[in-house]
């Protein structure tokens, strides 16, 4: 990538021109006429999404299959995913202060909020607004940023190497302990490097955005290497 302002999401929406975040943040309920609701947005924002979570994870696990990519993407990129990101943003109060106070055919904001979906499609709409203000690549990366989190708990899902290398050298009586040897990059964008020890040897190494996913890579090399 080029050098560009790293920025989170929660910057970038915050940064988003006031009648573009207004309409990413309007249901269709909401909307006085046909076009002006954030679905529009939301569509384009789930395209984003889908790029942004799969361009990052073919970058960071070259290990790992098209079918492991994509149940890690399913899942990374869920409705529920949406949901979750939706809230750590503070979306359901941006939706509150966004609502109409005048329009007879409005749902209420604890209604579309109890409904769940409409959560994730203002989050996407707001991935989508920052895309169309600021470009893919600042988005794309603010983005992978915020949906980390779920990007390492689907890949834990999809491949716990952990579990694999813990119950094989319980049946050898011994047992791994993983040390933590690097860690580089800027606080947002931390990476580490972690190492395997199986009775004083090192039996693998493997780096990651965080130290489970670090650990995940050095007991799968731990695995390979002690024949699992």
């Amino acid at each position: 990538m080029g050098e560009f302002d790293q920025s989170t999401l929660a910057e970038l929406i915050e940064a988003l021109p006031d009648d573009l975040r207004l309409r990413a943040l309007t249901h269709r309920s909401w909307a006085e006429k046909e076009g002006e609701s954030y679905e529009r947005l939301a569509y384009l924002g789930d395209s984003v999404l889908a790029l942004a979570v799969a361009s990052a994870s073919f970058a960071r696990f070259p290990e790992l299959s098209a079918g492991e990519l994509t149940k890690i993407h399913n899942q990374a990129v869920s409705g529920l995913s949406c949901t979750a990101v939706g809230r750590e943003l503070g979306i359901p109060t941006m939706l509150q202060d966004s609502e109409p106070k005048d329009l007879q055919s409005a749902i209420p904001t604890e209604v579309l909020l109890g409904g769940g979906r409409p959560l994730a499609e203002a989050t996407e709409a707001l991935i989508g607004a920052c895309f169309v203000a600021f470009g893919f690549e600042r988005t794309a990366a603010a983005v992978v940023d915020a949906f980390d989190e779920k990007i390492e708990d689907a890949v834990d899902a999809e491949t716990d190497a952990k579990s694999a290398l813990q119950e094989m050298l319980a049946r050898r009586k011994t047992y791994v302990s993983y040390e933590v040897i690097e860690e580089s990059g800027p606080p947002h964008q931390r990476t580490f490097e972690v190492v395997a020890i199986v009775d004083s040897e090192q039996v693998g190494v493997g780096s990651g955005r965080s130290k489970k996913a670090a650990e995940q890579a050095a007991a799968e090399q731990a695995l390979r290497r002690l024949g699992g």
